[in-house]
């Protein structure tokens, strides 16, 4: 059985993992990052020497990813950006190399073995420090016409008056939610993380409590937006807040809110969270240098 290796490159850690082509993992670990293109192209050689053999070494990336192996946009880690890394690491390793962004890979991941399996068309939503997704339609990823198809997080949900426009990923990030309980306790945003605001709330924190009442409304308001845009068969959520065991149930809870407030549109949006969690951008991008090795069949 054919083995590939997995790399899912980070702004603060690289992990990878040794992935059957049935999508089993034998092996993950995780290291720092590394911090220049050389320091890449090493390390992944390093690893697939280590590693070997496999096929084919299959990488999910930060930024917009072009088919030629160019890193555009930008991201935490600014040496992607420019070379072609495809290129460097196939000279480096002699495989073959497949690259695709990060939650394009998510999304894949939850295609082939999860929460997305039997769906052929569906909205894939990453919530972090920002908000980013993927769209499949019939089966296949829609990357866009400027490789942004899904970056959902640009998407406005507050244009009150002139100047003054918010976006999704401003409203319902987990940044979003570390600054809207910061600025209600009148503390620097920069003393918390995500994790401490939905600990304080499940302590019964005020402030926590009604910022995260907040976060979870926000999701519900753009997604009910998605499934009205797209009308997919189901629309999955995956980042940190994924790991959260009650997450599908408070926002449905602010979805039958929404509804119940419009005279409109009573189409609830099918969700899931994301079934690989951590492991998803490893098992998509296997995923991905699949279908690509079948387009050279």
């Amino acid at each position: 059985m054919n083995t590939y290796l997995a790399v899912d490159l980070g702004g603060t850690f690289m992990k990878y993992a040794l992935i059957t082509e049935e999508g089993t993992i034998q092996l993950k670990e995780k290291t720092k990052s590394p911090v220049s293109i050389d320091d890449l192209v090493e390390t992944v050689g390093r690893l697939s020497e280590k590693l070997f053999p496999v096929k084919a070494v299959t990488m999910s990336s930060p930024g917009a990813v072009t088919e030629e192996g160019v890193v555009q946009g930008s991201s935490a880690l600014s040496y992607l950006h420019g070379p072609n890394i495809k290129n460097l690491l196939q000279k480096r390793v002699q495989l073959p190399v497949y690259m695709e962004n990060d939650a394009n890979c998510a999304a894949y991941a939850e295609v082939w073995k999860g929460a997305g399996s039997e769906a052929r068309n569906m909205l894939s939503v990453v919530i972090g420090t920002g908000i980013g997704g993927a769209i499949i339609k019939d089966g296949v990823l829609h990357r866009g016409n400027h490789l942004h198809g899904g970056e959902f997080g640009y998407m406005l949900l507050n244009t009150e008056e002139p100047g003054f426009n918010q976006t999704w990923s401003g409203l319902a990030s987990t940044q979003a939610l570390v600054r809207r309980f910061a600025n209600a306790k009148q503390k620097n945003s920069e003393d918390y993380t995500g994790e401490d605001i939905f600990r304080l709330a499940d302590e019964h924190d005020q402030e926590a409590v009604e910022a995260v009442e907040k976060f979870y409304y926000y999701v519900a308001a753009g997604i009910y937006n998605l499934q009205y845009m797209y009308d997919p068969e189901l629309i999955t959520i995956g980042g940190g807040i994924s790991a959260r065991e009650d997450l599908i149930t408070k926002v449905n809870e602010k979805l039958d809110v929404i509804m119940a407030s419009l005279p409109l549109g009573k189409i609830k949006p099918a969700i899931a969270a994301f079934k690989f969690r951590q492991h998803s951008n490893l098992l998509g991008a296997v995923y991905h240098g699949r279908l690509e090795e079948m387009k050279k069949e």
